[in-house]
C-alpha cells in the first residue's frame, strides 16, 4: 500500500473535497492532497483547501481558447504538484481524451444520481421530476461520456414525500461524503480491480475483500 497523491478539481463549495480532507486528518485516509485546482473564481472549495495548508490554484477555464488548452493547463499543473490520482469533487466540466489518456483510469468522479440513470446536470430535480422511490450518488471512474465510466459504488437514499430538491440534495449530500471516502480507502489498500473491457464488453469494477 502507498499513500495516494491526490489532485482535487473543485468547481463550488467543495464539501466532499472537506470529507477528504476531514478523513486524512483523522488518520482514516492514507493520502495527500498535493493540490486544489478550481475553474471560478468564487469556489469555496479554494478557501478550504487554504485553511487545510493545500496549495491551490485557480485556472479559469474562460481564459483559454478551446477546451484542450484548458486542459492542458489542468494536466500540467497536477503533474507538477505530483498528483497521481485525480478526483473530481463538483467540477463541472466535461475533461477531454487528451487529459484521460494522461491519467489513464486514474480519474474518479461522484454523482449525485444512481447512474446510469440521470446523468448529467441536475440529477436530483431530474429524480423528482420521474417519481423514482429511490434516489443517491454514484463513485465512478471517468472516460470520455458523460457519467458513463465504470461504477465503483452507489449509495441509496429513499425519495420521501414532500420532498424538496433542496432537501433530497442534502440526503444524498450525506452520502457522497461517505463513499468518496470510502473508495478512496480502497484505493489506498489496492482492492479496487477493472473487469472485462473485452469483445465489447464494457469495463467493470471489482472490489476484493479486505
Amino acid at each position: 500500500m502507498a499513500t495516494l497523491e491526490l489532485g482535487i478539481l473543485a468547481s463550488g463549495s467543495g464539501s466532499n473535497l472537506q470529507a477528504i480532507l476531514d478523513a486524512i486528518a483523522q488518520g482514516t485516509l492514507d493520502a495527500h492532497i498535493r493540490i486544489v485546482i478550481a475553474n471560478v473564481s468564487d469556489a469555496t472549495a479554494l478557501k478550504r483547501a487554504a485553511n487545510a495548508g493545500v496549495p491551490t490554484a485557480l485556472i479559469p477555464h474562460r481564459e483559454f481558447s478551446d477546451r484542450q488548452a484548458f486542459d492542458a493547463a489542468l494536466a500540467q499543473n497536477l503533474e507538477q504538484a505530483g498528483a497521481q490520482w485525480v478526483i473530481l469533487a463538483g467540477f463541472m466540466r466535461v475533461l477531454t481524451s487528451e487529459f484521460l489518456k494522461k491519467f489513464q483510469r486514474r480519474v474518479l468522479n461522484i454523482h449525485p444520481g444512481l447512474l446510469p440513470a440521470f446523468p448529467g446536470t441536475h440529477a436530483q430535480r431530474q429524480a423528482l421530476s420521474y417519481g423514482v422511490k429511490l434516489a443517491g450518488c454514484t463513485v465512478h471512474f471517468v472516460d470520455e461520456g458523460v457519467d458513463s465510466g465504470p461504477i465503483v459504488v452507489q449509495r441509496a437514499v429513499p425519495v420521501l414525500d414532500g420532498d424538496t430538491v433542496e432537501s433530497l440534495s442534502t440526503r444524498i449530500l450525506h452520502e457522497e461524503h461517505l463513499a468518496y471516502v470510502e473508495v478512496l480507502r480502497w484505493l489506498a489498500a489496492d482492492r479496487i480491480r477493472w473487469l472485462g473491457g473485452q469483445d465489447g464488453e464494457r469495463s467493470k469494477i471489482a472490489i476484493l475483500p479486505a
